[in-house]
């Protein structure tokens, strides 16, 4: 999901253009006061050193056609859509600074990978709260397993066409060698984000912001 320097040939300045606005709009928009509560930006940091271990065990496809489990849904789940995308640009800025500086597309890949999941998940998440009843399976199964399948998924297309569009292989190749696995990385990210979520809910529902019990249980 990282793409390197070396698969963009040209030059493109809108990533960092639209960078900008989203960085400016959550920061003015994130709920800063949620951090002075206690544990939270503790909790916080701890899951962004746990995604930052999930980028770290990935695939190669190709050459700058690497996989991994992304953890967007988890922290959109956790946090909320706003510290979420702040949580997953500080990941890939250490995650960037790790693999060796690929710093002309930390743009391009803050879109990808911060951006765009975590719109999806958000999305999932409040169409699941308006249309679907207010149960704690639903919860889990929609918006900790399918939210995180489609996430991926989505992102997968994404990425598909971003990369055909910097040239760097053809829309028919990606879709034939590329595309196919973040099928398979969907399942993934799906059990990963299913099982971390129930066990949270179950034995930790205060550190789940978008859960609240007396909404999902206690009202039954």
């Amino acid at each position: 999901m990282n793409i390197p320097d070396s698969l963009i040939l040209v030059n493109y300045d809108w990533p960092w253009l639209a960078l900008a606005v989203v960085l400016g709009w959550t920061l003015w928009a994130a709920p800063w006061r949620v951090l002075r509560m206690p544990n939270v930006l503790n909790l916080m940091l701890a899951a962004c050193v746990l995604v930052l271990g999930f980028w770290q065990i990935k695939a190669g496809i190709r050459p700058g056609l690497n996989l991994h489990i992304l953890g967007a849904t988890l922290l959109t789940l956790l946090f909320g859509p706003w510290f979420a995308l702040l949580g997953l640009l500080l990941v890939l800025l250490l995650a960037t600074a790790w693999d060796g500086g690929s710093w002309h597309a930390y743009a391009l890949n803050a879109l990808l990978m911060g951006v765009v999941p975590v719109m999806v998940s958000w999305t999932i998440y409040r169409l699941a709260s308006r249309f679907l009843p207010a149960h704690l399976f639903i919860y889990i199964f929609v918006n900790g397993f399918i939210s995180a399948g489609l996430t991926v998924a989505l992102t997968g297309v994404a990425a598909t066409f971003a990369l055909a569009e910097l040239g760097a292989y053809t829309l028919t190749d990606l879709i034939h060698t590329y595309l196919p696995y973040y099928l398979l990385m969907a399942w993934s990210e799906a059990v990963t984000t299913g099982m971390l979520i129930t066990v949270l809910v179950v034995y930790r529902p205060l550190w789940v912001a978008t859960f609240d019990d007396k909404h999902y249980i206690q009202d039954k």
